[in-house]
């Protein structure tokens, strides 16, 4: 299992973020995320891509993503070329998360997007097709209902191959982006009242995600839930959610103290 920390993009001075995330690495952690929200803060919001680029730049091993992009208000040609340079600067240790973004009134509505949650799904599956054929380096074309390429070959493709990991996120107990997950390199699962999911949730949405997979290549489960503060509880907290396929733990921060204090934390796999 690796670790992670996420915190809100409203964190204004990216240098506390560059140097949160050194600390972290230094720590031992395995990623670093920003949320990718536009209008959803009552409050200071930064671009999550800005960040990550000065936060690429200031550290060499941790994991680097943002949590999540929703597609459907994004252009996908521009996602892909952002996240293709953010993998060049950083070596390769880029991952994507997708999803249909929270909340539709004010990521959508209200900058004159539609919130329609089917339309954004359409959306969101459409831009996945296109930044992964763009990531192929080829000529590539797609006509779709929202989106259409007619002829375009972007190069350079990303440090990683077959491409840069995408995770995709989904509010359980809706089951379609469950089935998209699987389609691609990774499950975010989350519940709409934001509460930690159960043992017994992971479980069952694990399961139906390994139902719809189309391969047998690596796939992440990814789980957002706070360690307890004793290490040899974390310890096996965090071993129990391994054995049952978890891949991923992220940590939420959601304040300066928190971050560093969290930053400071060695993840509680006694191998570390």
């Amino acid at each position: 299992m690796r670790f992670g920390i996420s915190i809100p993009n409203a964190f204004t001075d990216i240098r506390v973020l560059c140097d949160a995330a050194c600390e972290a690495e230094a720590s031992g952690w395995d990623g670093f995320f920003l949320w990718d929200h536009i209008n959803a803060f009552d409050g200071d919001t930064i671009d999550p891509w800005i960040a990550l680029a000065a936060i690429a730049a200031s550290t060499s091993r941790i994991r680097i993503g943002t949590m999540v992009t929703p597609l459907a208000r994004r252009r996908p040609w521009i996602v892909a070329r952002q996240a293709v340079t953010l993998d060049l600067l950083s070596n390769g240790r880029v991952i994507l998360g997708v999803g249909l973004g929270y909340p539709p009134d004010k990521e959508f509505a209200d900058l004159g997007e539609d919130p329609d949650d089917r339309v954004r799904a359409e959306k969101l599956d459409e831009s996945l097709e296109i930044i992964d054929g763009l990531w192929r380096g080829e000529r590539f074309a797609f006509a779709g209902k929202h989106f259409r390429i007619d002829n375009a070959r972007f190069v350079p493709r990303p440090v990683q191959r077959p491409r840069i990991p995408i995770w995709v996120a989904g509010m359980w107990a809706s089951r379609a982006p469950f089935r998209r997950a699987a389609r691609w390199d990774g499950a975010f699962p989350m519940k709409a009242n934001m509460d930690p999911l159960t043992f017994e949730e992971v479980g069952a949405i694990k399961s139906y995600v390994e139902r719809h997979r189309r391969s047998g290549d690596a796939h992440d489960f990814v789980i957002s839930r706070d360690l307890p503060a004793n290490a040899e509880a974390a310890r096996a907290e965090a071993a129990a959610y391994a054995v049952a396929g978890v891949t991923w733990w992220i940590e939420g921060a959601y304040d300066r103290g928190e971050l560093y204090r969290k930053a400071r934390r060695v993840p509680p796999l006694d191998e570390r």
